[in-house]
């Protein structure tokens, strides 16, 4: 079985630097076509440098990097600085990136690959707000039947708001982006707080990262040792959730996930509850299912997964 196309639209994060990792360690199951950053958990010029320090970490600097929208559709940028600091990636000491940024906007190149491939053939896989997807769909509507699938991070139902009560951060930042994508049509996975929750980097799991002695080992234990503060504090869990990665792991081994195909719309209205995720998980609407909402993960399997395939790089 051939590799799996896939564009990874990104906000790096720690958790995302992971995901990256994860799919540049994997070439059998995951052709990486090129990364997109957007503005997210900080802003763009620093998430277009964290894509390419990290693709430097993996020792794959020929992966194209391109920087894609600096603001929201229709709200002013919100960041996460409190949660992964000031550069996004704090914890370890990680050289500046050498490989160049490419010219072409982040958006047009989503566009100008799905126009490039057979339909059916590319899936999309954002780790942060939806700005570029939603863009490009805008922009080029053609290329949304080109779309394969939509794997994503975002959104969140049992475990409501990690930025404001209703809200998770990714939707939250571009709840009419995230509208757009839902109303699409395009096939959708969707990994939520719900599932990312169970995904948590314990003591033990982060040494057995350590413990693999490589730069991209090493750099993962110390990002986890950094970003988890947060989360130990504000939930009292055994350690950090790693987020992102559960989309890349979804595109390796899909046998670790399990969910439900219902409908999911996001609000972009009330101020109350802006990019809350309002998921049908009991099926109480007659409205359309949409996207294959994850809640469960084998979380000994995916931390098995990450740390065999980290020990590639």
């Amino acid at each position: 079985m051939s590799a799996r196309k896939i564009i990874i639209d990104t906000d790096p994060g720690q958790d995302d630097a992971v995901a990256i990792l994860l799919a540049l360690a994997s070439p059998e199951e995951i052709d990486v076509l090129g990364i997109s950053a957007v503005a997210g958990n900080v802003p763009l010029s620093l998430t277009a440098k964290n894509a390419r320090i990290v693709c430097e970490l993996a020792g794959k600097s020929d992966v194209k990097v391109f920087a894609g929208c600096e603001r929201p559709m229709g709200r002013v940028l919100v960041t996460a600085e409190h949660v992964h600091g000031e550069t996004g990636l704090n914890g370890p000491v990680l050289p500046d990136p050498e490989m160049p940024l490419q010219d072409m906007h982040g958006v047009d190149f989503i566009i100008e690959t799905l126009r490039a491939h057979e339909a059916g053939t590319v899936t999309l896989c954002p780790l942060g707000p939806l700005t570029n997807i939603a863009t490009a769909f805008e922009k080029a509507p053609d290329i949304i039947e080109k779309v394969q699938e939509i794997v994503l991070m975002g959104g969140a139902y049992f475990e409501v708001g990690n930025i404001t009560p209703a809200a998770e951060f990714n939707i939250y930042v571009d709840p009419q982006a995230a509208d757009i994508v839902f109303k699409s049509g395009v096939p959708i996975v969707v990994m939520p707080l719900d599932v990312t929750h169970k995904a948590l980097v314990t003591k033990s799991r982060n040494d057995a990262f350590r413990a693999l002695g490589t730069k991209a080992g090493v750099a993962v234990a110390e990002m986890t040792d950094f970003f988890e503060r947060f989360d130990r504090e504000k939930y009292g869990s055994e350690g950090a959730p790693l987020h992102d990665p559960c989309v890349t792991a979804y595109l390796i081994n899909p046998d670790l996930f399990t969910g439900r195909h219902i409908n999911v719309e996001i609000e972009t209205q009330s101020e109350l509850t802006m990019g809350m995720t309002v998921a049908d998980w009991w099926g109480v609407t007659d409205r359309k299912p949409n996207a294959l909402f994850i809640g469960d993960v084998d979380a000994d399997g995916f931390f098995g997964l990450l740390t065999e395939r980290l020990a590639r790089l």
